[in-house]
């Protein structure tokens, strides 16, 4: 069966609420159009798969690798303070994403939950973000997944060389795999998942234990660094920190500057857990099982990155970790302890597989709630036998692999940072408006001390916005300037809302 282009129920009074560009999408159509038969996902999930997927996305390269960069270059010994930082700021986050997921149980995460407060204009740009946040993450971890994959190949490159064109084979071939894993349904991508999150899990306590041997606490002194001008410092101010820009701090690094910078870097190790709200619509008992695995997943995660940061720094001085080459193995080849490379490398081999594979299923799940309300093209929501939107994740594979296996990103991926914290944002304020305007609706998890909680979390990720550079406050201003162009030419006039507009004054 074709998928319509009928609005169904959506012109009722329950479906919206004001007109054109801030009409809403009540919660109650959300929920219904999770039953139309052409467009409906299994729901298969329990909350430990949600919790498998929330470790999976979230524990990734950067344990072995930010980590010890962050520390070298930016923050010190006090790159686990910055971890703490970052963690808070998705804690809150994290408490207003469980209310939303277990309120509107539907795919599409902070796109449909900004579409039944904010209205439609709001959900756009909030899709759009996210769009730019899972598609950029997706192919920037697996281009790093191809670089761990020639270091287990005994050193060879996973990139071809045409001239003057890379083709990097390795990240392709991952997104093509993963794909077809996805397309044949989340149950089996959760037990994949959970292989790969054990093997990873298993590495990581090794490197803790280890390392822990080598452990000197007169390494963590001082554990916030004197600041120190960056070297490139008066080259060009677009790769200041808004806020260093703002209050005169320069382009330093360590320092209390340097530790609120490696905050909103760290953070990009943080990204994932709100992928698991996109699985909402898949999930058995969502209201209790989502908000599990968002705060569960999300808890484990803090305390790995918190002991791993700490045992780094207390094996070696961070000025040993200096550079852009230094990783968790550069600590242990100092002591000697050469084997420990390759147990590194497996265990960001199985770490960057599962972020891969639940950031390429968030992306696929937003494109989809989108398409299913005609902001994109509907035929796109089709579901295959296995439930799946097989469609999306073949397109969005596609551009995944085409970006990964082509495109130097270089500091591109803090984009991926931004569009996050800004989907984060809106998330906590959005709660506080739905408590408002619908105080009715069933919550199976509430968050405590509304409006407070909420909006320490605005505070907390606009804080973390501000640490980030000029230069990627430029290019989210241009994606987002895009993303309106795309709005006005195509998805204003297919909404399903508009057309019941159109419909309900002819």
């Amino acid at each position: 069966m074709a998928l319509s282009d009928s609005p169904r129920d959506a012109a009722g009074p329950a479906a919206r609420r004001g007109g054109g560009l801030f009409r809403t999408k009540s919660v109650e159509q959300s929920i219904r159009d999770t039953d139309d038969p052409d467009a409906k996902l299994r729901k298969d999930l329990t909350s430990w798969d949600l919790t498998v997927f929330g470790v999976a996305v979230v524990v990734g390269a950067g344990i072995f690798t930010l980590t010890a960069r962050t520390a070298g270059n930016m923050a010190g010994p006090a790159v686990s303070l910055a971890f703490v930082f970052a963690a808070v700021a998705c804690g809150l986050a994290a408490l207003c994403y469980a209310e939303f997921a277990s309120t509107v149980p539907v795919a599409g995460s902070a796109y449909t939950f900004s579409y039944a407060t904010f209205g439609e204009i709001v959900a756009w740009i909030i899709g759009w973000d996210l769009i730019l946040e899972f598609a950029l993450g997706t192919s920037v971890v697996a281009k790093g997944w191809s670089q761990y994959l020639g270091t287990v190949m005994g050193g060879r490159s996973a990139i071809w060389h045409f001239g003057s064109v890379k083709f990097d084979w390795g990240a392709v071939l991952l997104i093509a795999i993963l794909g077809v894993l996805l397309a044949m349904g989340t149950k089996l991508s959760s037990r994949v998942s959970a292989v790969a999150v054990a093997i990873k899990l298993a590495v990581i306590a090794l490197v803790v234990v280890v390392g822990a041997t080598y452990f000197k606490a007169s390494n963590l002194k001082p554990f916030i660094p004197e600041s120190v001008p960056n070297a490139d410092a008066g080259a060009s101010k677009i790769h200041q920190t808004l806020f260093q820009l703002v209050t005169g701090g320069g382009n330093s690094h360590f320092g209390w500057y340097g530790l609120l910078a490696a905050a909103s870097i760290v953070f990009f190790a943080f990204i994932g857990f709100d992928v698991v709200a996109t699985a909402a619509e898949e999930t058995k008992d969502p209201k209790r099982n989502v908000p599990r695995g968002i705060l569960g997943s999300l808890a484990i995660v803090t305390v790995l990155y918190v002991a791993v940061s700490l045992v780094l720094t207390g094996m070696v001085s961070y000025k040993d970790l200096q550079g852009n080459d230094a990783t968790l193995a550069t600590a242990f080849a100092i002591h000697g302890v050469t084997w420990a490379k390759n147990i590194i490398s497996i265990g960001a081999l199985a770490g960057l597989t599962t972020v891969v594979m639940v950031l390429f299923l968030g992306q696929t799940r937003v494109l989809f709630a989108m398409a299913r309300d005609g902001l994109m093209p509907r035929k796109l929501a089709h579901t295959g036998p296995k439930g799946t939107p097989v469609r999306i994740t073949a397109i969005v594979g596609v551009i995944c692999a085409v970006l990964a296996g082509f495109v130097d990103f270089g500091t591109l991926e803090e984009m991926v940072n931004i569009g996050t914290l800004f989907a984060f944002v809106l998330v906590s304020i959005g709660v506080v408006v739905l408590r408002r305007t619908r105080p009715d609706l069933p919550r199976g998890f509430t968050v405590p001390w509304v409006p407070f909680i909420p909006i320490l979390s605005v505070i907390a990720c606009a804080w973390l916005m501000f640490n980030l550079s000029v230069e990627t406050w430029l290019r989210f201003v241009i994606w987002m300037a895009l993303g309106m162009v795309v709005y006005f030419a195509y998805g204003r006039r297919h909404s399903l809302l508009n057309t019941a507009e159109s419909k309900s004054g002819s």
